[in-house]
């Protein structure tokens, strides 16, 4: 095939839009196109946006922007915006960036590889031609899309539809072949993976789904991400316990630690609840490293229902956590049902706030884990005399590193020894 023209995807926002420009990415790869990860080069650039806040929809325009002022220059033919910005809000932009030649939504997967390659989209296999844009020893598995739940300040049931989860086949065999490929660590994404089969069948849920992702041969590593405390099953509980890949590790966003804020943002449980579910994760896997995310300065938060956030958050510590300040985003059930007068520096001093009781509490758990023995996944080599890998405890992207001693191969799972440690980084020496 002569391949005379070039394309550059640009990828924003989260895993599970990655896992779309993938998709994207593998469907014209077959094509006329030849990709590029250089713009200036490109006779056709696909932005897949974010749009779950303001500062990813900035992110977003800035990036189209910057694409429209090649078209200026001559070089570039064709401008295509996809993705969660390009669905909520394609008829108020479609006027304002003139310079976008298509628009695209997350439902419209196959209409874009139409019009960018001329030729019908695969629908009844379409990950058969999936193309990793991660490191090639690992990958996300997005096993459903969309969202039921209806959380006060979330707008993905906006952009991404109701849940649509695939079948446990589907996602078995996707996962199976990005194993044939090299890929030793899946990563399970969902909306809210607890919620998994819902729409489905009663023999469809998430810890059957684990079960038979277990038996992938070659696979090493399975990674739990986004569960919902509400939702997480005694049954997956266990299955920290008795399947052998299934690492010991899992993304539970709590979002708050008072009952009067979990109840204003619709999450289905109390406090008491969420420790209940935290005490059974740490009892049936002690090693178990849970990672969560909380929202300061939802509409309704006192100083007082601040103290009970860093108090919960001081009582579990929780291995990982991350941060986020509230954003009244247009359709959801907290903009149209809240005042959000809470001023933005409040916001922003109650977030520094719990970043640095989280900081104590990660320096503290990794100086105990100087001296252990460990298995590391090398993810990159920083230089001649050192490689940046993770524990089971560290997700990519957003969790900790280790600087292991030596040239490692990247995606070798070696043995190591923590020998120093700082808030979000350990040292190790490999065992020889």
């Amino acid at each position: 095939m002569n391949k005379d023209k070039k394309l550059c995807l640009i990828t924003l926002g989260c895993s599970k839009n990655l896992v779309d420009s993938e998709l994207i990415l593998g469907s014209i790869k077959n094509s006329q196109y030849t990709i590029t990860e250089q713009p200036n080069e490109a006779d056709t650039i696909i932005v897949n946006t974010c749009g779950f806040l303001d500062s990813a929809r900035e992110e977003s325009v800035d990036v189209i922007l910057e694409a429209g002022e090649l078209k200026k220059k001559g070089n570039l033919k064709q401008l295509v915006v996809s993705g969660c910005f390009s669905e909520r809000y394609k008829n108020q932009i479609q006027d304002e960036l003139p310079e976008v030649d298509h628009f695209f939504g997350t439902t419209d997967l196959d209409d874009l590889v139409k019009k960018v390659t001329g030729k019908d989209y695969q629908k009844n296999d379409p990950d058969f031609n999936r193309s990793i844009l991660t490191p090639n020893h690992y990958a996300y598995l997005k096993i459903a899309e969309g969202c039921d739940n209806g959380c006060s300040f979330c707008s993905i049931p906006l952009m991404r539809g109701l849940q649509k989860s695939r079948s446990i086949e589907e996602n078995v065999n996707e996962a199976s072949k990005l194993v044939d490929q090299g890929v030793k660590e899946i990563l399970v994404i969902a909306q809210d993976s607890t919620s998994y089969g819902w729409d489905l069948d009663r023999d469809t849920n998430l810890h059957k789904l684990f079960d038979k992702l277990d038996l992938i041969k070659d696979l090493n590593w399975i990674r739990l991400h986004y569960a919902h405390p509400a939702h997480l099953h005694r049954h997956m509980i266990e299955r920290f316990r008795t399947l052998n890949k299934l690492l010991p590790y899992i993304d539970m966003p709590v979002q708050h630690g008072s009952d009067k804020m979990l109840k204003l943002m619709r999450r289905g449980m109390k406090t008491d609840g969420i420790k209940r579910k935290i005490d059974k994760l740490r009892n049936i896997n002690p090693d178990i490293c849970i990672r969560t995310s909380i929202i300061v300065g939802h509409p309704g938060e006192t100083d007082e229902e601040f103290q009970k956030l860093y108090d919960f958050v001081e009582e579990v510590k929780f291995d990982r956590l991350g941060v986020f300040t509230y954003s009244n985003e247009e359709g959801t059930y907290g903009y149209d049902s809240f005042n959000d007068n809470i001023p933005q520096q409040v916001k922003y001093d109650r977030m520094d706030a719990i970043m640095l009781l989280q900081q104590d509490i990660n320096l503290e758990k990794n100086n105990l884990l100087i001296g252990s023995k460990e298995k590391v996944i090398i993810d990159k080599l920083l230089n001649e005399n050192e490689s940046l890998g993770r524990t089971y405890r560290d997700s990519p992207d957003v969790d900790n590193n280790v600087v292991v001693k030596g040239h490692h191969k990247i995606g070798s799972i070696i043995n190591a020894t923590i020998v120093g440690a700082s808030d979000y980084e350990l040292e190790a020496e490999i065992i020889k």
